[in-house]
């Protein structure tokens, strides 16, 4: 069984790796096109007509998606002034308490996702806007972001129980 749970972990490793991969393109992208497009209109040549409402979506996308990446790399915003005054056990402990409340939160977001995702793709709704993306693609974005968040919850949860005393980084190098 572990070994099955091990290469999961690895291939779900990779996923978000790729996503992080993707969304931090979009903001090189959207710091090469901002300029291009302010040059354009400028020199009368036109616009990019699709790019304001293009940063809102490639945004959103990278946010949600690349979340999990940033909980995997343990550089989301947390405070350790509790865990650090506990005993090792102790924090553990809590640190598997707040992993399952994480998951919890998480799976419930899921399906908060799921069931909206489908509502607005049977409506067939489309956002007042130039760029238009189907809302329920939008939508089902943001359930698979929490349910990628909620199994790096799980993933976390094993973690501490394989190493007593809390969580190992996984990562030095997040730059946080």
């Amino acid at each position: 069984m572990r070994p099955a749970l091990d290469s999961f972990e690895a291939g779900f490793a990779r996923l978000t790796a790729a996503l992080a991969v993707l969304g931090a393109a979009s903001i090189g992208l959207i710091a090469v096109l901002i300029p291009l497009n302010l040059l354009l209109i400028r020199t009368g040549l036109g616009n990019i007509w699709w790019l304001f409402e293009g940063v809102e979506y490639a945004l959103y996308f990278g946010v949600f998606l690349g979340a999990p990446w940033v909980l995997r790399q343990g550089a989301h915003v947390r405070v350790d002034v509790v865990t650090s005054a506990l005993p090792r056990a102790a924090a553990a402990r809590l640190e598997r308490v707040m992993d399952g409340a994480g998951f919890a939160l998480c799976a419930l977001l899921c399906v908060y996702g799921v069931r909206a995702a489908l509502t607005e793709y049977e409506d067939g709704t489309l956002p007042d806007k130039d760029l238009r993306i189907d809302n329920w693609i939008v939508l089902a974005a943001f359930a698979a972001s929490f349910l990628m968040l909620a199994v790096e919850f799980l993933l976390r949860m094993r973690e501490t129980r394989a190493q007593p005393g809390g969580h190992a980084p996984r990562a030095g190098d997040s730059g946080l």
